[in-house]
């Protein structure tokens, strides 16, 4: 891609290969194809089942479309073998999928020596063993740039870690990490079936196709527990309670039957929404962590002048108290979804490599 802003047989700044050519991997080819990723080289690329590391095919505007219909069988040694073959000190393997698989072979790239950035929560967010497999392979030198899996890029694992670093200590978290539960809630006043409301975010695409993805709140625990771990919490996943929004009769649906019977959400959720309303409160789905490290995800009142009653859309908000912000919290706020901001994110963990 950013072959074009300079011979192919120059040695570039970095070399990439991109694993993930989806929707999010699709709007980083974009990205590689500006100025700001000049000193950049793709070197290859796979989704799912085949990949490419032809330097004048990975420049063709088409890359994703060619890659659906041609293109090598998927074979990550060949992958590796086009990173060290470009001769660039820096080898970066980005990870725009959400493949708890690929996650499984982050720590194991970065003791070989490549950096890894990665939208994907699987590892950092999943078993308490990967973390710590994550952080042991950080002490070869590698760099794990992960902006983009809290927030979509918004300043927060970033902020936490320059906290801690200079002494602070996190004491309690809350916020609304999903930017989809947050555009649902934000709508959600009472006057049409919540229903309807998903029915249009998933059109919109604020929703995973499925929208359990999001409902069941396992995505927001993912990134509750990567916020606790930078903090310094090591908490395991069964640590943390989730609240979903899906009926247990309606869990193990396909997903067609699923959307059929979306109404049957819509009665508990008019019944709490109401009840909440009389005590002159909203609900939102919120992330929280105490001191003590115990940790909840779920629905909840809040009242009107609460800061998570005032988002607008897509947006995230994290509020960290500390032992230095206490008397006010530290608020990060602003859009927390949206393929354009997660690949920037990943362009900008790249970049800052060099």
């Amino acid at each position: 891609m950013a072959a074009e802003a300079a011979p192919a047989t120059a040695v570039p700044s970095a070399a990439i290969v991109l694993l993930g050519t989806g929707v999010v991997g699709g709007a980083f080819l974009k990205l590689l194809n500006t100025p700001a990723a000049a000193s950049l080289r793709l070197v290859g690329a796979a989704n799912s089942r085949r990949q490419q590391t032809d330097l004048a095919r990975l420049a063709e505007r088409n890359l994703r479309e060619q890659l659906r219909a041609s293109g090598a069988a998927r074979d990550d040694t060949a992958l590796l073998a086009a990173l060290d073959a470009s001769g660039a000190a820096v080898r970066v393997i980005v990870d725009a999928t959400a493949s708890t698989a690929l996650a499984t072979r982050h720590a194991e790239w970065l003791a070989r020596g490549y950096h890894v950035v990665t939208a994907n929560k699987a590892l950092a967010g999943g078993e308490l063993p990967g973390w710590r497999a994550l952080q042991s392979a950080l002490a070869h030198g590698a760099r794990y740039g992960d902006s983009a899996t809290v927030g979509a890029g918004l300043p927060v694992l970033s902020t936490l870690r320059r906290l801690r670093h200079c002494g602070d200590a996190l004491l309690t978290l809350e916020g609304v990490f999903s930017g989809s539960l947050s555009y649902l809630f934000n709508s959600y006043d009472g006057s049409r079936p919540f229903s309807v409301l998903l029915h249009e975010a998933r059109e919109r695409g604020y929703t995973e196709p499925d929208p359990r993805a999001d409902l069941s709140g396992e995505d927001v625990a993912r990134k509750l527990l990567i916020l606790a771990r930078n903090a310094g919490f090591a908490l395991g996943c069964d640590e943390v309670q989730v609240e979903g929004l899906v009926p247990e009769a309606l869990r193990a649906l396909d997903t067609e039957a699923f959307l059929a019977r979306l109404d049957e959400l819509d009665g508990p959720l008019a019944a709490r929404h109401a009840e909440a309303k009389a005590r002159g409160n909203v609900l939102r789905f919120l992330a929280r962590l105490n001191q003590r490290g115990r940790a909840r995800v779920g629905l909840a009142e809040v009242p009107a002048n609460h800061p998570a009653a005032r988002l607008y859309g897509t947006d995230n908000q994290f509020a960290l108290t500390t032992t230095r912000y206490h008397t006010q919290p530290l608020v990060i706020q602003g859009p927390g979804a949206g393929p354009e901001v997660t690949a920037q994110a990943l362009l900008g963990d790249v970049l800052a490599l060099g």
